[in-house]
C-alpha cells in the first residue's frame, strides 16, 4: 500500500506571509505629535487676532506655528477649525476675565476702561469679518458680547439694552484707537450713569 499523499501546503505556505504576517500586529502611522497644541492654539489666538480670518494663510499658520500642514490639518481638521478652537481660546482667556472684572465696577467709568484696555482683537475681528458669514462664529460673538452686556448691567444696576450701548461705546473707542481722548470725553459724559 501506498502511503497516502501529503495534504496540498496552506495558503501560507505557498506565499510570502510569515508568522508575523498572520498576526494582525499594527503599527503606529505617523510620527508622534512633536507640538504643543496649547501653545498652537495661544499663536492663532495672536496671529488671527492681528491679521483677520482672511488675511491668514495655511502657509502663514504652518510657518508661523511652527507646525506641519498634515499636523494642522490632522489636529484640527480646516483653517477654519483651528481658527474656532483660537475664537473659542480668546473668549476664555480674555473675554471671561473681562466680565469678571466687569462685575466688581462700581461706576460706567471704570467699565469703560475695563473694556478699551483689554485685549479683544479677535473677537472684534471676528464680529465684522467672520460672524457675517459664518453661523458658528456669530453664534459665539453674540454669546461673548451678551456676557459682557450682562456683566456691566448686573454691575451698575441698569438695564441690559443700556449696558449694550456702553459696550458698543467701549468696543467703537477699541476700533478707533481712542483719538483725540475720545474715551476720556466719553467717561465724562457717563458720570451721570452712575
Amino acid at each position: 500500500m501506498t502511503a497516502p499523499a501529503p495534504p496540498p501546503p496552506s495558503f501560507k505556505e505557498r506565499s510570502f506571509l510569515t508568522d508575523r504576517s498572520s498576526k494582525g500586529y499594527r503599527r503606529g502611522m505617523g510620527r508622534r505629535r512633536t507640538f504643543d497644541e496649547d501653545e498652537v492654539v495661544r499663536a492663532a489666538v495672536g496671529l488671527f487676532g492681528g491679521r483677520a480670518y482672511d488675511g491668514v494663510s495655511i502657509d502663514d499658520l504652518v510657518t508661523h506655528l511652527g507646525l506641519h500642514r498634515n499636523s494642522l490639518y490632522k489636529t484640527f481638521g480646516s483653517k477654519r477649525g483651528l481658527y474656532l478652537v483660537a475664537l473659542r481660546r480668546h473668549l476664555a482667556d480674555d473675554v471671561r476675565p473681562l466680565t469678571e472684572a466687569l462685575a466688581a465696577a462700581t461706576d460706567a467709568a471704570t467699565a469703560l476702561r475695563l473694556v478699551t484696555s483689554a485685549d479683544l482683537g479677535l473677537l472684534l475681528l471676528a464680529a465684522v469679518e467672520r460672524a457675517p458669514a459664518d453661523e458658528e462664529v456669530a453664534a459665539e460673538v453674540a454669546a461673548a458680547l451678551a456676557a459682557v452686556d450682562q456683566a456691566i448691567a448686573d454691575a451698575l444696576g441698569i438695564p441690559t439694552a443700556l449696558a449694550a450701548a456702553l459696550t458698543a461705546a467701549a468696543l467703537g473707542v477699541l476700533v478707533r484707537g481712542n483719538p483725540d481722548g475720545v474715551g476720556t470725553a466719553l467717561t465724562q459724559r457717563l458720570d451721570p450713569l452712575d
